[in-house]
């Protein structure tokens, strides 16, 4: 997991918005500088949030927008070839990712809203270019 945040925290959405093992809300950010998208879900009623790529094979892992745990709610699933990550730290926790982990994203509650905290690597995606963050209902 990322050290403790020294950025602001930015808001996504309502915290209750997020409910325990449900859909993921996805934004736009910038990852060294490129264009990426992150989640943000609640697991083990904690918020947890990582960069929308599958260690394996760089590619977004949702099944759909917003869903990413398996049919158990027990891990992270890569749509594309089953690579499975722990979802309290992103750490392979089976298939092809091998030692791989996911790319967190700090993150957090503050005043009941959900907010991510840029880092020196994931910073906001400039507004003209990002989409407004999907959903997780």
């Amino acid at each position: 997991m990322p050290d403790a945040p020294a950025a602001e925290p930015l808001p996504l959405c309502p915290a209750a918005d997020l409910a325990e093992g449900g859909r993921a809300l996805v934004w736009d950010v910038l990852l060294w500088g490129q264009p990426a998208r992150a989640f943000v879900l609640r697991h083990g009623g904690v918020l947890r949030g990582y960069v929308n790529r599958c260690a394996h094979v760089p590619v977004e892992m949702d099944w759909r927008p917003g869903d990413f745990l398996d049919a158990d709610q027990r891990f992270i699933v890569c749509s594309i070839h089953g690579a499975s990550y722990d979802p309290a730290d992103g750490r392979c926790a089976g298939g092809p990712c091998g030692r791989g982990r996911l790319i967190a994203v700090a993150v957090g509650e503050v005043d009941d809203q959900a907010c991510w905290y840029p880092s020196r690597d994931i910073r906001p995606r400039p507004a003209a270019a990002a989409d407004a963050p999907s959903s997780p209902t």
